[in-house]
C-alpha cells in the first residue's frame, strides 16, 4: 500500500513524497516508519492510520487547512 489517511484529520502519507516535516524520507514504505512518529497535522498516532484504498473520508468531515 502506498498511500494511508489519518483517521482523525485525513492527512495522507505517500510514500512517494514521504513526510519531510517528521523526517520521514520519499519512498519510506509505512511499515518502516517508527512506531511513536505522529501524524504532522493532527499528533494522532501511528496507529490511527489505515490504508487508502479509493475514496474515504475521516470521521468529522475533511479539513480546510
Amino acid at each position: 500500500m502506498d498511500k494511508w489517511i489519518c483517521t482523525d484529520c485525513g492527512w495522507i502519507y505517500d510514500r512517494e513524497i514521504g513526510a519531510p516535516e517528521g523526517k520521514i524520507l520519499a519512498e519510506t514504505p509505512f511499515e518502516f516508519i517508527p512506531c511513536d512518529w505522529r501524524c504532522p497535522s493532527c499528533g494522532a498516532r501511528k496507529a490511527k492510520f489505515e490504508p487508502l484504498i479509493g475514496l474515504r473520508f475521516p470521521k468529522g468531515g475533511l479539513r480546510a487547512d
